[in-house]
């Protein structure tokens, strides 16, 4: 039986990557401490290794596909075709100094720069036309400033850890959500194409799915057009005839930020029995 190579990333990403898995029929194990997972996909086998190695390793071969950070795709410019961006997950790498640099021209004076990221770090500074030099940390980045460092480069969503370490933003340098990634030798494969463009649909129904509920009510005949007309919904509503001729049940798929103001505006014109409810899926 042919097999599909997958590789699950460890730590912060890890939950979000094994509830789309799951959520999208895949049924794989919830152990992050168990580096090879059992999958109910008979087709797919799994392991789970640090975010960091991943681009690499998908490029080599040694896995087909695998999730990741597009930080880490950058950092070790690893040549995989993305193949879809996932959008969660979502961070901001960011140049940060000390309080004690803020109002200091900072391009007048060698700094030390420290960051896990080398290449995107060194990429930065010299378009910058920084005088630097290079640190490279293994985690905890934040606390160098300022005895041991001069400015950091690293991942913050809040930017919260960095204010409390005493650290200023200076600048975004680039932005990053976890991407599911292939190796292009993979893609060659008819079969290995096909699977991992289906692994492809289901995830994003899934993501549709999330941002989606469906709204179901009973509209009466005469406000029937009008309340069609004010409808938001991915193409033309389902509509069907209430017993007794009483009106009509209509069926939409709306975005969750739009129920806020469209339940209201519904029961406003007429609408009854009005329901809301998650979905799983969205195949559109």
């Amino acid at each position: 039986m042919s097999k599909l190579k997958m590789v699950i990333p460890k730590g912060r990403i890890y939950s979000n990557v094994v509830n789309l898995l799951n959520d999208s029929g895949f049924g794989v194990e919830r152990a992050e401490r168990v580096y090879v997972p059992r999958v109910e996909d008979s087709e797919i086998e799994a392991k789970i290794m640090k975010p960091q190695n991943i681009p690499k390793l998908v490029e080599l071969g040694a896995h087909d596909i695998g999730f990741t950070g597009r930080d880490w795709v950058m950092e070790t410019n690893a040549n995989v075709t993305e193949i879809l961006d996932l959008g969660f997950d979502r961070v901001k790498i960011v140049a940060a100094i000390p309080e004690s640099l803020v109002g200091i021209d900072i391009k007048k004076k060698r700094m030390i720069v420290a960051s896990e990221y080398e290449r995107i770090s060194k990429q930065f500074l010299k378009k910058e036309k920084y005088d630097f030099i290079f640190m490279r940390t293994y985690g905890a980045t934040e606390v160098f400033p300022p005895e041991d460092a001069d400015m950091i480069i690293d991942n913050t969503s809040t930017g919260r850890t960095l204010k409390e370490h005493n650290l200023h933003i200076i600048c975004t340098v680039t932005e990053s959500t976890t991407r599911l990634i292939a190796n292009k030798t993979a893609l060659d494969d008819p079969w290995k194409k096909e699977k991992i463009e289906e692994m492809k649909m289901l995830f994003q129904a899934v993501l549709d799915a999330r941002e989606r509920v469906m709204l179901e009510m009973n509209v009466p005949k005469e406000r029937f057009k009008e309340i069609v007309q004010e409808l938001p919904c991915m193409r033309s509503p389902t509509v069907s005839e209430l017993h007794g001729e009483q009106g009509y049940a209509v069926k939409i798929a709306v975005k969750k930020t739009e129920v806020v103001k469209l339940i209201p505006m519904l029961k406003k014109y007429g609408a009854t029995d009005i329901l809301e409810y998650e979905m799983r899926k969205v195949v559109l």
